[in-house]
């Protein structure tokens, strides 16, 4: 089970009776309602609703992010179990296949959008977000041995699917105050630091000492202290694509059209993902073109533009 799957060539008549389906299962309606409804949306070709389909890999314009996600597609066996027993690590091996499987992206010229995936020090805090989850939920995290042997498959996904719930408490953890996060953070190293095992209480030393360089305010060109400005952003969403890989969805990066007439009809940039406790996103963080700030929207009042998949599934 990887990211992806291989090329199908779609048939647009079976993906527009498949779409019907989806609608009419979802709005509990008869199938013909469900076209009906659709049709009036003014769905062009290869258009979808964002309520079903998954992009992982959005179509952009940065083309070394294509050629690292190309280039991780075509890893011999050997190269993905190498790469899957380090992420069956946690915190520190998960942390650091997660930003190296989910690389930085530019945002689009023109479209207003930063940088995506992006940020000093993603790995580090995706670390402290795990050592967090080790601390409060200890039951969420997976049997040690089970992973091991779950690694050896040499696939990320079956990988994900032993981590899910550890993820997925991540990802809730950054819809915090900052305050609230760094406190947790703090108090979750402070018992790590206090743990009988020694390679536990090392790594929770490097990263109190790692935290505390992060938190530490410098001067500035005009002499001015600041704190630079943590990798939230980017570490939520590399955690909103992989909880994406597994239950659907539609990545940051990936293009939509707005179909809610108070925000405009035009186009824009998923910049982020809204969980519920399960499943696929209850909505998304969209930057409309030329928009100074993002905004909320429901999955229902956005369509996917067409052929948004960079990677064939």
């Amino acid at each position: 089970m990887s990211d992806h799957h291989p090329r199908r060539t779609p048939t647009p008549g079976r993906a527009r009776q498949r779409a019907i389906r989806e609608q009419a299962a979802r709005a509990g309606v008869a199938y013909s309602v469900a076209a009906r409804h659709l049709e009036s949306l003014g769905l062009r070709p290869g258009e979808t609703l964002a309520t079903y389909g998954r992009t992982i890999y959005p179509i952009g314009v940065d083309s070394h992010r294509q050629l690292l996600v190309e280039r991780r597609e075509r890893r011999s066996f050997e190269e993905r179990v190498t790469d899957t027993r380090r992420a069956a690590a946690l915190p520190n091996g998960r942390a650091r296949h997660l930003v190296d499987r989910f690389p930085p992206s530019r945002g689009r010229t023109g479209a207003g959008v930063g940088p995506l995936y992006h940020g000093d020090g993603r790995e580090e805090l995706l670390a402290m977000l795990y050592l967090v989850v080790a601390a409060e939920s200890p039951g969420l995290l997976p049997e040690v041995g089970d992973l091991v042997w779950i690694a050896e498959l040499g696939e990320d996904t079956a990988l994900d699917t032993a981590c899910a719930e550890v993820d997925r408490e991540a990802r809730r953890l950054l819809d915090r105050e900052p305050v609230s996060l760094w406190s947790m953070i703090e108090q979750a190293l402070i018992r790590a630091e206090r743990a009988p095992d020694w390679p536990v209480r090392e790594e929770a030393i490097r990263h109190a000492a790692l935290l505390r360089a992060m938190m530490t305010p410098r001067v500035g060109p005009s002499g001015e202290p600041y704190v630079a400005e943590l990798p939230v952003t980017g570490v939520r969403q590399i955690l909103d694509v992989l909880l994406i890989v597994a239950d659907d969805g539609h990545a940051p990066g990936t293009r939509v059209r707005l179909l809610d007439p108070s925000n405009g009809t035009g186009t824009a940039t998923i910049v982020g993902a809204r969980w519920g406790s399960s499943g696929p996103p209850v909505g998304y963080l969209v930057w409309p073109d030329g928009a100074k700030a993002p905004l909320a929207s429901r999955a229902e009042e956005l369509v996917v533009l067409a052929a948004q998949e960079a990677v064939p599934r």
